[in-house]
């Protein structure tokens, strides 16, 4: 039995020696031990390789507006082990996670004696769905790699939601478009609906596919409803939304991009089929929740004179949609980027898009095993005013906050973009100028 919270953090540590294991057997023989507390749950899935966690936060949002208590399972976490598991705005208190994680021991000791390891991500899912059954009116599940296989595909949603398809995590979900399709929408379940997003035709012949033999029914973005940009800047967007029957909505964001505004049409379109479930929704609620929207780590500016801007953009999808907004809304500015990676994603192709919208590169590293060697990254980056600066804190420390007509971008794997936000706001806090 766990008496100290970082017993708990040193236990989750050691049992990333587990690895990612795909597959459902141990996390339904795990919830089984625990009474399934999953079936107890209301809840979306949202999966796609880029865009479930602005989904879920507009979705949140507004379901919190309407006066529901909103579970949010969600990884990676940039808030620490805690912050995978949200109520509301709040994380789970460090005291219920240690009620959570203690009756939850013997379960997964008993699954250890049979050599039958449940990983890291697997004790998480049971944890949340323990802690949603007991807290949660309804609960929004982000996938945490493909759908089919992923840990989390363990549970009857209400409905289902796949942002797009592109391509991230070959590796486990292979190599092809419609490999990867194929495993997002293992998501889609029998007659539950399923919102769907803009993505190739061989995606969505996937997709369409998997809904047809599950007599599933489809919400497809484009051609079920659609939306229409209005204005867009990096403080605030306006949109119409279409629905299915016809009528339009105008709607406003605070998050910049084109991909936010679909992103957040997946929510509206997902919120209209919560109300046709019974869900008691108010639309002036629902659309002040979406304009209440602030998503961390997603082009977020964290300073103005110089901006500075924080992006988590760990794909080549991820690094498409930043840099369409950069030059959509910052385009008359030297940019300098700062970058680092996982070194299982493809850094070759996402330098090699992000290169000519930058004056100058720095290629830095972090704290973590998956972490690319800059040395790695320089190999792949022609640009010519690149450096490497080993050290993150010495490349944020060369922002020049006094240099005029500049904007700089961090960017890269969530983790990264998670501890040097956790930085800057530290600073901020002992009334630094960042």
């Amino acid at each position: 039995m766990f008496e100290h919270f970082s017993q708990i953090e040193l236990f989750f540590h050691e049992r990333k020696q587990f690895g990612v294991k795909p597959g459902l057997d141990r996390i339904h023989k795990l919830l089984n031990l625990l009474g399934n507390p999953q079936q107890k749950v209301n809840a979306i899935h949202v999966a796609g390789t880029n865009g479930k966690g602005s989904t879920i936060s507009y979705l949140k949002r507004s379901l919190m507006k309407s006066g529901y208590q909103v579970g949010v399972f969600n990884s990676p976490s940039i808030e620490g082990l805690t912050g995978h598991f949200m109520l509301n705005d709040k994380q789970i208190p460090e005291n219920d996670f240690m009620q959570y994680i203690n009756n939850t021991l013997p379960s997964i000791k008993k699954l250890d004696s049979e050599s039958n390891h449940p990983t890291e991500f697997e004790i998480m899912t049971a944890i949340a769905f323990l802690f949603f059954a007991d807290k949660a009116d309804i609960a929004l599940i982000e996938a945490g790699m493909g759908g089919k296989e992923d840990t989390t595909n363990c549970f009857d949603p209400i409905l289902s939601i796949v942002t797009n398809v592109e391509w991230d995590h070959t590796n486990f979900l292979g190599r092809t478009i419609e490999s990867i399709a194929s495993h997002k929408s293992g998501v889609i379940k029998k007659e539950r609906p399923a919102v769907i997003g803009e993505m190739s035709d061989k995606a969505m012949n996937i997709i369409i596919g998997e809904a047809h033999v599950k007599n599933a029914p489809l919400y497809v973005s484009g051609k079920d409803f659609d939306y229409k940009i209005l204005t867009s800047t990096v403080q605030r967007q306006t949109f119409n939304f279409r629905f299915p029957e016809g009528p339009r909505m105008h709607l406003t964001l605070k998050a910049a991009g084109d991909h936010q505004i679909k992103n957040a049409s997946l929510a509206v379109m997902a919120l209209s089929i919560l109300i046709d479930e019974g869900f008691n929704l108010d639309w002036v609620q629902c659309m002040e929740g979406l304009a209440d929207v602030k998503i961390p780590g997603r082009f977020e500016q964290i300073h103005s004179n110089p901006p500075i801007i924080l992006d988590a953009a760990h794909n080549p999808a991820g690094v498409q949609a930043f840099t369409d907004t950069i030059t959509d809304n910052i385009p008359n500015m030297n940019r300098h980027l700062i970058f680092a990676v996982f070194k299982d994603k493809d850094y070759r192709q996402m330098l090699d898009h992000l290169q000519p919208h930058f004056t100058s590169i720095i290629l830095t590293t972090f704290d973590h095993p998956r972490a690319a060697e800059p040395q790695d990254l320089k190999k792949c980056c022609s640009h010519s005013n690149t450096r490497i600066v080993s050290n993150w804190h010495e490349a944020v420390e060369q922002i020049e906050l006094n240099h005029h007509n500049a904007c700089y971008c961090i960017t890269g794997s969530l983790h990264f973009i998670a501890i040097v936000r956790k930085y800057f706001i530290e600073m901020m806090k002992l009334g630094h100028n960042l």
